[in-house]
C-alpha cells in the first residue's frame, strides 16, 4: 500500500503517562475510505492509541504520519485541520450551547473543499436534533449527545472520523441508531477508525481490525477473518 493511500500509518508507537509505559510499540494504518476496528479489554491501550495518534499525549514516541505527512510530534489542532474528527468516549459537547450552535461553530468544508455533510444532512440523519434546536447540551439525553456528538464532527467533513466509545451507556434502540449512522459514515466513503466493546458489532462494520493486549498489537487482519479466529476469545475473554 502506497503511503499516500494512508490516512494513518503509525509504526513503533510508545506513549507514556508519567512513568507508566502504557504503549509498546504500536503499528496501525488506516487506508482511505477504510473503517478499522480497534479491540481489546478495559485498560489495555486502546484510548490511549487514539489520544497519542491525536496528539493529546505528550510523552510518546515513534513514528507517526497523516496523509502521508509526518506528524509525530504535532498538537491536535494541527491533525484535526488535517482532516480528522474526534468524538471522544464522554462525546465532548458544549453544555451551555444549543444544538443548533453546537453544529454550527463546526461547520467548515472539508481539506478538498467538499460538503456533503451539510446542517441540513445531519439534521436528516438525526432527526431527533432537528427537534431539539434550541435545547442546551445539559437538556439532552445520553443518546441525543452522542447523536450531536457525531453530527459535529461530520460537519467537519472529515476523511478520517475516531468513534471512542460511541455506543457506551446506551439504550439499545439508541445503540441500533448509531450503528446505522456509523454504516452510513462508512458507505459515503470516510475513513473510520471505531473502539467499541459490542466486538461483533465492530468486526460487522469494519474492514480490519486490530486488538491490543497490555500496549501491544496481538492481533490483526481482515474482519470477516478474525470474527472466525480461536485466538479472539484469549484476548478478548469471550
Amino acid at each position: 500500500m502506497q503511503d499516500r493511500e494512508l490516512i494513518i500509518d503509525a509504526r513503533g508507537v510508545h506513549a507514556w503517562y508519567g512513568s507508566s509505559h502504557v504503549l509498546h510499540g504500536v503499528d496501525l494504518q488506516v487506508a482511505r475510505g477504510q473503517t478499522v476496528g480497534l479491540l481489546g479489554r478495559n485498560g489495555m491501550g486502546k484510548s490511549t492509541l487514539i489520544r497519542t495518534l491525536l496528539g493529546h499525549v505528550a510523552q510518546r514516541d515513534g513514528h507517526i504520519a497523516f496523509f502521508g505527512s509526518d506528524m509525530s510530534r504535532a498538537r491536535p489542532h494541527q491533525v484535526a485541520r488535517a482532516g480528522v474528527a474526534y468524538v471522544p468516549e464522554g462525546r465532548g459537547i458544549f453544555p451551555n450551547l444549543s444544538v443548533r450552535e453546537n453544529l454550527v461553530m463546526a461547520a467548515r468544508p472539508g481539506p478538498d473543499g467538499r460538503g456533503a455533510w451539510s446542517y441540513d444532512k445531519v439534521l436528516a440523519t438525526f432527526p431527533r436534533l432537528a427537534e431539539r434546536l434550541a435545547n442546551l447540551g445539559t437538556q439532552l439525553s445520553g443518546g441525543e449527545q452522542q447523536m450531536l456528538s457525531i453530527g459535529r464532527a461530520l460537519m467537519t467533513h472529515p476523511e478520517l472520523i475516531i468513534l471512542d466509545e460511541a455506543t457506551e451507556g446506551l439504550a439499545p434502540l439508541i445503540v441500533l441508531e448509531i450503528w446505522r449512522v456509523i454504516g452510513e459514515i462508512r458507505k459515503s466513503g470516510i475513513a473510520t477508525l471505531i473502539v467499541d466493546r459490542d466486538y461483533r458489532k465492530v468486526l460487522a462494520n469494519s474492514d480490519r481490525a486490530v486488538v491490543l493486549q497490555k500496549g501491544q498489537v496481538v492481533l490483526a487482519g481482515e474482519s470477516h477473518e478474525l470474527a472466525r479466529s480461536a485466538e479472539l476469545a484469549n484476548y478478548l475473554g469471550v
